[in-house]
């Protein structure tokens, strides 16, 4: 039977903000739009953003975009890209007025202007006190944004795919990228849609952890659809562990609870971020504060019976700040601790957050395939996924929404500007290539499960990639990761029916979560220093003579090659790299 084909002036995988924001570029255009979700749009992993979107706004203290981009460039451990940093910078103000205008509910200050609230690591150089830019919908912003988007493209006329899986993407013999084979979940049916343009948005890949505060669905997926194709993941060693996950579960406890005033104790009630950040205290950034909590713990200053965590003092604040502005974390409290914050403290501790690396992108989201900025032809990349590279080696808080709705809308606006007249031709091979991935899952037979692997996979992941590593720990890893790669052909089915089969999207899944954990193993291993989120026991100190450089992965043969860090901005003096401490 012949595959069912579509077509589309443009491609969008994924439905977060960044698919999203892109679409409304194009589709307001009259392009013909496609946006393939693998569940409903607005289940999205956007929809768990808490704390809110960085903006230089000056609501609510003196601020500017220049202070965004010192303080963007220093949370990166000087390893971000100046050009890139200071065009998300300069865009963000922009960026927040049009989604407030879109009909995105942002909390309000007396005077009706939108309320700001203070996050980690942003300056204190006003008068003393901390700048804050970040823009808040109550603890609720990234679910306010992604629905706010849904109902613009919903007006539109965008075409939505919901709950379709991307298997591979469609390559013809110049490596030019002609959309993608698809798979509908709920009748296992496959189907290809040709796009001039191509646009990846599919987030990150915490679901590599065992403990992550990110979704079932992220799993990599558009990270490894870029992989297979021939393009790099840049910086993957970077990964982020937010301080405050709830302890055991790894829920997250946005930094917004200690923007309004929370904070840290430990065992003996004392505030123990005073002595590892004694400016910022708890709104260090947050590969501090995660390696602070740590420490506490490893050195028998934890709370509970097992001493596993520390506590987020929170009740001092009052029920009314906390119903107003955290409603969402007293609910989770009490849902997944077991804590009512108004009148206890929240048991936390670090959780698998956020990849700061991704697939090699300039700051329009087009995807590049060296350290030469070679263009990989209709291939685009925004979000999460991508690494442009703002965040380098840390992200700050509330840079994260903003990337995702700047890069998307750049990606989206240079897919309008650069649409070739007319499609390119979809071979026999780009077809049976991309359909052999999906083929070899109808294997019969025994063999490993798809649970038994992958439940082994994170473990690895979590005992050799965590927040320390050291060489002998990571040489480990990656030895035990390239062994259980190498089961992954034994792996089988037992169900290979078609309607909702949940088991095969799973397995499609796996074999993502594998080459981006990989890549983040094997990045780490040969980064010789500790930067930003990356820490190493065994070189401890960052070493800007050696390692101020990207890392560039390539799937063939595991190969390593390195990007110079652009220090120059567009039209500001730059930032030269200088101890960061907070």
């Amino acid at each position: 039977m012949a595959l069912a084909k579509r077509r589309f002036d443009a491609l969008i995988i994924g439905a977060g903000g960044a698919g999203l924001n892109a679409a409304i570029q194009l589709a307001d255009t009259n392009l013909q739009v496609a946006v393939v979700s693998k569940v409903f749009p607005t289940r999205s992993h956007t929809v768990a953003a808490q704390g809110g979107v960085n903006a230089a706004l000056a609501n609510v203290s003196d601020d500017s975009w220049h202070w965004h981009m010192f303080d963007t460039v220093k949370g990166s451990d000087y390893l971000g890209d100046q050009d890139a940093i200071e065009f998300m910078c300069r865009e963000a103000i922009p960026t927040v007025y049009e989604l407030e205008h879109n009909g995105v509910p942002f909390s309000r200050l007396e005077n009706g202007t939108i309320y700001q609230r203070a996050f980690g690591g942003q300056s204190q150089n006003f008068g003393g006190a901390q700048a804050s830019r970040t823009c808040a919908a109550a603890d609720r912003t990234g679910h306010a944004i992604l629905h706010a988007l849904y109902q613009q493209n919903v007006r539109a006329r965008t075409h939505f795919f919901d709950e379709f899986f991307a298997v591979e993407l469609l390559r013809d013999d110049e490596g030019a990228i002609l959309g993608a084979l698809v798979l509908e979940i709920e009748t296992g049916e496959p189907l290809l849609i040709e796009a001039k343009s191509t646009i990846l948005a599919t987030g990150g890949c915490g679901q590599v952890y065992r403990t992550t505060s990110n979704a079932h669905i992220n799993t990599g997926d558009g990270m490894a659809l870029a992989l297979r194709a021939g393009a790099p993941l840049m910086d993957m060693e970077f990964y982020q562990f937010h301080p405050t996950g709830i302890a055991g579960k790894g829920m997250l406890i946005t930094e917004g609870v200690r923007g309004e005033g929370g904070y840290l104790v430990n065992k003996d009630g004392e505030r123990f971020m005073e002595r590892y950040a004694p400016n910022a205290k708890d709104l260090a950034s947050r590969d501090v504060v995660s390696r602070a909590i740590v420490t506490e713990v490893k050195e028998g200053r934890g709370c509970g019976p097992k001493s596993d965590h520390v506590m987020l003092k929170v009740d001092h604040l009052g029920e009314e700040i906390i119903s107003k502005r955290l409603p969402g974390i007293r609910e989770s409290g009490k849902i997944f601790a077991g804590v009512d914050a108004v009148v206890e403290p929240l048991p936390v501790f670090p959780t698998a957050h956020y990849i700061m690396g991704g697939i090699l992108t300039d700051r329009y989201g087009r995807v590049l395939t060296d350290q030469n900025d070679t263009i990989m032809p209709g291939l685009y990349a925004a979000g999460e996924c991508a690494c442009v590279s703002v965040h380098g080696a840390n992200r700050l808080g509330g840079n994260s929404l903003l990337d995702i709705l700047v890069f998307g809308r750049a990606a989206g606006l240079n897919v309008l500007n650069n649409t070739p007249a007319s499609h390119r031709k979809l071979t026999d091979s780009a077809i049976q290539s991309a359909m052999a991935r999906l083929e070899r899952w109808d294997q019969t037979g025994t063999g490993l499960s798809v649970r038994e692997l992958r439940d082994e996979f994170r473990r690895t992941m979590e005992d050799h990639a965590g927040v320390f590593r050291t060489e002998v720990i990571m040489q480990e890893g990656v030895n035990k990761l390239l062994a259980l790669r190498d089961k992954l052909p034994d792996v089988r089915l037992q169900d290979h029916s078609r309607v909702f089969n949940t088991g095969r999207i799973e397995a499609l899944e796996l074999e993502n979560l594998f080459d981006c954990g990989i890549a983040m193993a094997v990045s780490a291993l040969h980064r010789q220093e500790s930067r930003g989120a990356h820490s190493r026991p065994d070189y401890p100190e960052r070493d800007d003579a050696n390692w101020m450089k990207h890392s560039l992965y390539y799937r063939a043969e595991d190969r390593m090659d390195y990007k110079p860090v652009t220090t120059e901005p567009l039209s500001v003096d730059s930032f030269p790299p200088k101890v960061r401490t907070y």
